[in-house]
């Protein structure tokens, strides 16, 4: 049983069974107030723990956002460009999620800090008070009680009189105080009840509101989550290509030195041993140095460089050359050495020793010595693994012989030209194909033959050929556009960079092309999409000449090149270009000629989710599948969503492209996926929040007359641009119709005729 009530009547008889029941209220409002205290100090060390929770956070966001990534090259795949700025969207995600907790503490202390401390020291601090004062209204009581009572009965009346008369008083003012303590012990036990909770009921709402925003929040970076992940499986894709590519030329280099050494026909470099005389006694000495020698003008520079001092380098010496001869080890007890005849010194001649024999050799040559160093300078590049392949007839028959194959029998198969067939039996077939020209083999009734053998062999020949389907001549043209521009840019680049290959080169790129599209089209069933294809096929048909590891840093763009291929083709293969630039050169990123405004997530309302504005493939496995030797590796999740899907799947978020990272490596499209989201303004009809569903699901309809269309705001906007239309919610606008713009619309509003973000309005 709890407290029993305290009866008014019983102030009067003031029993002890009525004191007992008295003390059990004043122990429940003993226990009570140390609950407040102790709720109070753990409260106390919640906040300053969640602050100091809070400071760590920021600090750590503050570290990502300061930091930046460096990379190998002259510049950087758009995937690559939106992982580099990843940090920076981190970093603010992060300060958002923190702003919304130290919002949290403030409101935890205004709704459960004061008040439950107030009702302590307001209410249980005034029962206290009614306490002290009931006690000593007790007494006082009982001593003039008992005073009364012990006075002699031959007292005088008027003194007895007297003495009732103040011990009546007395009572009458005990019993009093006995009522309003009862009352005010009665009233605080109940008042507790909601004096308490009522402020843990607030402090329990802050909490899930701030969980809740955090969900909200989480939500809204799942869209950029998703791209990023696309973002970092293309880079993994092409870092694990790249990073087979450098191993196999590391193999190379360390079985052939010599081959790959540094030279050009402009100039030679590497280190020379340099004799210096000095006066006797002190004989001479031989000083190291990195020389540089230009050919044309035949001038060495040298530079002293000591590896063992920590690399200091020295001052820059330069000579410039007459003649080069061999020194003869009877006339220097050292060998190597080449005596330098300097037309700045008339007389002197310079005494250097080269590292090696064929060092000797290498300057012998590059410096106009005698002795011919034909076999050590340039490469000569065999035939791979001994194929003959010619860009003929034969081969264009085999390629077409192969294709017809693969898509009758094959084109479903999973890691379609990712998994490799045998060596021996690629290159068998190879030759029956190729060397042996015999064409009566029809490999798509064959089954001598089995698919991953046929897709080896397709890109063996491809590798074979004398030079690289798409030339060493526009390799570098080729290149340049994928390092940046906007999406269009880069097509039209592409586009007339194909047509200046040679007819037959054009034709069997156009026919390979064709084939990979659709190949790409069935990649829910093969998994292989168009940038796993571009990571396939970029370093099989175009490579530079030189093999270096600057050049293998290029291969991201070789794949984001074939990528515009494949998805292009029917525009690049069919239609001449219109206009193309003279010298094409490596321009530098720009964004989209126009940016549609930016809603910074510091200050924008959250991402209210709308699960029918999204459709994207879910991400296939991979695990089982094999790889080729440019595949991109076990790590990385085939996924069965291209890079560059179509805008008609993801509708536009009114917000700058660069935020969403979202990959444009495809170049195919000027509708980037971005992703749907609503956002929340505080007034606005829970019912206009899926409009960009809305705006989605108008673009899906068949074409038809729109200039009597109508539109109407569910969210309120302010113009960038004098482009743009400024317009408050519940705005009207007429003659509404599509923009050449990517997720705008244009409209009349008040006379004037302008852009409108197309999710920020449903169609009427």
């Amino acid at each position: 049983m709890g407290l029993h009530p305290l009866e008014f009547s019983e102030c009067y008889l003031d029993s002890p069974g009525f004191r007992e029941k008295i003390k059990a209220h004043e122990a429940e409002l003993d226990k009570t107030n140390r609950f407040i205290k102790e709720l109070y100090k753990d409260g106390k060390n919640l906040i300053n723990a969640t602050k100091q929770l809070g400071m760590a956070q920021r600090k750590f966001a503050q570290c990502l956002g300061e930091f930046q990534f460096e990379y190998i090259g002259d510049a950087k795949t758009d995937d690559e460009r939106c992982i580099d700025e990843s940090l920076q969207e981190f970093s603010s995600f992060l300060k958002n999620l923190e702003d919304q907790r130290e919002l949290m503490m403030r409101n935890i202390t205004e709704t459960l800090m004061k008040p439950l401390e107030k009702f302590r020291k307001d209410q249980l601090g005034a029962v206290r008070a009614e306490r002290k004062k009931y006690e000593k209204e007790t007494e006082k009581y009982y001593s003039s009680l008992e005073k009364l009572l012990n006075m002699s009965a031959k007292k005088k009346e008027p003194q007895l009189q007297e003495a009732d008369i103040q011990v009546e008083t007395m009572r009458q003012h005990f019993q009093e105080e006995s009522l309003d303590y009862v009352c005010k012990l009665q009233e605080i036990q109940e008042r507790k009840k909601f004096e308490c909770v009522e402020p843990m009921l607030a402090f329990f709402q802050t909490v899930f509101t701030f969980y809740h925003q955090g969900f909200e929040l989480a939500k809204d970076f799942d869209h950029y989550k998703r791209d990023l992940q696309i973002n970092i499986q293309n880079t993994r894709g092409r870092f694990e290509g790249a990073r087979s590519e450098v191993y196999e030329l590391m193999k190379r280099i360390r079985e052939t030195p010599q081959e790959y050494r540094q030279t050009s026909p402009i100039s030679c470099e590497g280190y020379l041993y340099v004799q210096e005389k000095r006066p006797p006694p002190f004989g001479s000495s031989w000083v190291k140095r990195y020389s540089t020698f230009v050919k044309e003008q035949k001038i060495l520079h040298m530079v002293t460089f000591d590896h063992r001092s920590g690399g200091k380098m020295g001052e820059t010496e330069s000579v410039t050359l007459k003649s080069c001869i061999r020194k003869m080890t009877d006339m220097l007890d050292r060998r190597f050495c080449l005596d330098l005849d300097i037309t700045d010194r008339p007389g002197t001649v310079l005494t250097v020793q080269a590292l090696s024999e064929d060092d000797h050799k290498f300057w012998m040559q590059a410096m106009g010595g005698k002795e011919p160093l034909g076999h050590y300078l340039g490469r000569t590049f065999s035939k791979e693994r001994g194929i003959d392949a010619q860009l003929d007839d034969v081969g264009l028959s085999f390629m077409k012989n192969s294709i017809s194959a693969i898509e009758t029998r094959g084109i479903n198969d999973q890691g379609l030209y990712r998994v490799v067939g045998v060596s021996s039996k690629v290159q068998k077939l190879l030759s029956l194909m190729i060397d042996e020209k015999s064409n009566e083999v029809d490999l798509s009734t064959s089954e001598d033959w089995d698919i991953k053998t046929i897709t080896s062999a397709l890109k063996l020949y491809l590798r074979s050929l004398p030079e690289p389907l798409m030339t060493y001549g526009l390799y570098k043209e080729f290149i340049s556009p994928a390092k940046g521009g906007s999406p269009e840019s880069r097509i039209q680049a592409v586009h007339c960079l194909v047509h200046k290959l040679p007819e037959r080169n054009r034709q069997l790129l156009g026919l390979l092309m064709k084939h990979l599209a659709n190949v790409a089209a069935h990649s829910k069933q093969n998994l292989m999409t168009v940038a796993n294809l571009g990571v396939v096929f970029g370093p099989t048909l175009m490579r530079p000449q030189e093999d270096t590891v600057a050049a293998i840093m290029d291969l991201k763009f070789q794949n984001i090149v074939v990528e515009i291929l494949i998805e292009q083709h029917e525009k690049i293969f069919t239609d001449a270009p219109e206009s193309c630039p003279v010298s094409p050169a490596a321009p530098e990123f720009s964004a989209p000629t126009r940016q549609s405004k930016k809603q910074s997530r510091h200050n924008r309302p959250l991402a209210v989710y709308n699960p029918q504005a999204l459709n994207i493939q879910n991400v296939g496995d991979s695990s089982n599948l094999a790889t080729d030797e440019t595949s991109m590796g076990s790590n990385e999740s085939v996924s069965s969503q291209s890079s560059s899907a179509s805008a008609s799947e993801m509708p536009p978020v009114k917000m700058d492209h660069a935020p969403l990272c979202t990959s444009l490596s495809s170049g195919s499209n000027s509708k980037s996926p971005t992703v749907a989201a609503s956002y929340y303004t505080p007034g606005a009809s829970g019912e206009s929040q899926p409009a960009a569903t809305t705006a989605a699901s108008e673009k899906e309809k068949p074409e038809e007359s729109v200039t009597s269309r109508k539109a109407r705001a569910v969210y309120q906007c302010v113009a960038e641009h004098d482009s743009e239309l400024s317009f408050e919610v519940g705005a009207t606008f007429n003659a509404v119709t599509h923009s050449r713009e990517p997720g705008w619309l244009e409209g009349e509003l008040e006379g004037k005729r302008g852009l409108i973000p197309e999710n920020y309005v449903e169609m009427l």
